[in-house]
């Protein structure tokens, strides 16, 4: 696509690009591998866009036939992204992590900015923030590809089996059969762990300030009271995981001396407060450390996942080089 003054087309395809970059979250699970798609889609596109007949479909349609395409051919021979809590039972509180599993084993986060509209009908808004949280998002990883693509299709962005059924050249029958046994399938993965989307109300953020108070406090006591009885910790690359408040406890604890005098910077990822943590550097500054995803129900916290050392993560979620 040209560098210089963006033409019609251009401009046209473009207004496609954050639903695109969603639906190729959703199919492959990698914020990164979903940005590559859409650049494939949207350069295939451009390069045919001079055959495209709006007559035979929309715009919208074609485009996501070709990212359909995209996600089915690099999920070829892929081995399924998942979270901590999906790979093994949780682990027994110790020093010890384990090795590090590679990148692609793992589900990753995504700026809400890449993949949601910043308008439109609230309950739309809800149920798109609900649609690309972790859980949901590792749950669709344990679909087939052709299934994971009905499922969002149908159950996310609401499209029509007919509709379903031409993009993936197949029959209405077939799609509706796919769409049975992908929410089969789903139910047995676990639903996700987060109550539904709510925006936050005074409750919840005051429960994020003092959460972040006591985190860089580091008191511990403040912050396992904070908890659910049965919240996880994970921390990826690692496959190690823990629940409950009396296991997160004794990490904490352990923690604490790396830890304190850490800083949290809030973001936003998958439909849910993060924050960017920042260790001590031992010169008087911070450094990056990790990328944490917050899950919140019933006025606790009941999930912190730390994504650790991954650079690209404070990059991709516009997070400074140090705290200001």
């Amino acid at each position: 696509m040209s560098d210089l003054v963006p033409s019609e087309g251009e401009l046209r395809l473009e207004r496609h690009r954050k639903e695109l970059t969603g639906y190729c979250y959703r199919m492959l699970g990698s914020v990164f591998e979903a940005e590559d798609a859409v650049q494939e889609t949207l350069l295939r596109a451009w390069r045919g866009f001079d055959r495209f007949d709006e007559r035979r479909a929309s715009l919208r349609t074609w485009l996501h036939h070709i990212a359909t395409n995209v996600c089915l051919d690099m999920l070829k021979g892929a081995q399924r992204r998942a979270r901590a809590m999906d790979l093994g039972p949780a682990s027994s509180p110790g020093p010890a992590l384990g090795v590090p599993l590679p990148e692609q084993a793992w589900v990753q986060p995504i700026p809400d900015r890449r993949v949601l509209a910043e308008d439109g009908d609230p309950a739309e808004l809800a149920v798109s923030r609900e649609t690309v949280s972790l859980a949901f998002v590792a749950a669709l990883q344990h679909l087939p590809p052709r299934q994971r693509a009905v499922l969002i299709l149908r159950d996310v962005l609401c499209w029509q089996a007919a509709e379903v059924a031409e993009l993936l050249g197949t029959t209405v029958p077939s799609v509706n059969s796919a769409l049975q046994r992908a929410r089969a399938t789903l139910g047995k993965a676990g639903p996700p762990a987060a109550e539904p989307y709510r925006p936050l109300d005074g409750e919840q953020r005051a429960l994020l300030a003092r959460y972040v108070d006591a985190f860089e406090r580091y008191d511990v006591e403040a912050l396992v009271s904070l908890l659910h009885e049965d919240a996880t910790m994970s921390m990826p690359p690692f496959e190690w995981w823990l629940r409950g408040r009396k296991d997160i406890r004794r990490v904490l604890v352990g923690s604490a001396g790396p830890c304190r005098g850490s800083r949290l910077v809030p973001t936003v990822a998958n439909g849910t407060p993060a924050f960017g943590h920042y260790l001590p550097d031992g010169k008087g500054g911070h450094r990056p450390f990790a990328l944490q995803v917050i899950e919140i129900s019933g006025g606790r916290l009941t999930g912190l996942t730390s994504y650790l050392d991954d650079p690209r993560l404070f990059s991709l979620f516009d997070l400074p080089p140090a705290p200001r």
